[in-house]
């Protein structure tokens, strides 16, 4: 299994608001950066959803480590995701995107780490600028 580490961060102009998300995805010396948003959305829906497309694009099974700055996202997929899963997700927020999450991570072997945002941490720095670039984006799409 190829080993891939996946860098997310998102953000959200108001909360909710226009929204974006950044991903870089590295194997070895090779990265590839993932970036997009929402007319009106949250923070914390663009931190997940910078991990679910940054899972969709492996093409094939990998042992995958996410580094996030959303403790909300690491501690949802370490700890979190069994006990929902096991109540049906009810009284959880943002259920459609975590049951995508157990969609796109079903082929892979995921470990999270989480990262003090804001911190110098070069990947999650880049992630930062992709996210508020696709928020500002959309924010001004709806001027």
């Amino acid at each position: 299994m190829k080993k891939i580490t996946l860098f997310s961060d998102g953000s959200a102009l108001g909360n909710p608001g226009p929204g974006g998300y950044g991903a870089i995805l590295r194997f070895g010396n090779k990265e590839r950066e993932i970036s997009g948003g929402e007319a009106h959305t949250t923070n914390n829906r663009m931190e997940l959803l910078a991990v679910i497309e940054g899972l969709r694009a492996l093409k094939e099974p990998c042992n995958v480590e996410i580094i996030s700055d959303s403790s909300y996202v690491v501690k949802g997929i370490n700890e979190w995701l069994d006990g929902w899963i096991k109540r049906d997700f009810k009284k959880v927020k943002n259920p459609d995107l975590w049951m995508a999450y157990i969609e796109v991570s079903k082929p892979h072997k995921i470990n999270a780490t989480w990262v003090r945002g804001h911190s110098g941490h070069i990947e999650n720095e880049r992630c930062d600028i992709l996210a508020k670039q696709e928020a500002q984006k959309m924010k001004e799409e709806r001027e």
